[in-house]
């Protein structure tokens, strides 16, 4: 199943978060285990596998880095391992510096002022990437596929990132 033809869009990056949740609503009643009460028990497993696959679909479309990869995946990319050792010398250089930015939150003397610092620097180094990735995944050729496969690969660097700042962000304020 193609989950961009389930939602009926068009398989491109771009999409309209309002239309796929209204779909999805609309996807999700189609399939409503009220609407199979007095239907077989194999319709009744239809219905349920159908609506996990909705889900699923939901899940991924919705995501940008999901969707990311599952667009590429549609175009035959392999997509590298999180395992795969980075040639980007300085990409893991830069990478490191944030982990010490970050690790540097926890013992500041005004901790709201580097949360805040820390967050700017994320969110200008992961827009950087992300225009850079719709650049190049608005065409289909071989090499800005792959490209975009290792844009994909440093975005997932800065969300968890911003996974591990949020943390900080609890652990300080709570």
């Amino acid at each position: 199943m193609d989950y961009f033809q389930l939602f009926g869009l068009e398989p491109t990056f771009e999409v309209n978060l309002n239309q796929l949740s209204a779909t999805y609503q609309a996807l999700q009643k189609t399939v409503h285990p009220d609407r199979f009460a007095h239907s077989s028990a194999q319709d009744k497993m239809r219905a349920v596998q159908k609506s996990a696959e909705i889900n699923d679909a939901f899940q991924t479309l919705k995501n940008p880095i999901l969707r990311g990869e599952y667009l590429l995946t549609l175009r035959g990319v392999e997509l590298p391992s999180e395992q795969q050792s980075f040639a980007d010398v300085g990409f893991l250089m830069q990478q490191m510096e944030l982990r010490e930015m970050l690790a540097d939150v926890e013992h500041a003397s005004d901790p709201d002022a580097a949360l805040f610092a820390a967050q700017q620097e994320l969110d200008t180094q992961s827009q950087q990437l992300w225009q850079q990735f719709k650049g190049v995944i608005a065409t289909a050729t071989e090499a800005d596929n792959d490209q975009a496969a290792e844009l994909l690969r440093k975005l997932k660097f800065y969300q968890k990132l911003q996974l591990e700042l949020e943390r900080i962000e609890d652990k300080l304020f709570d």
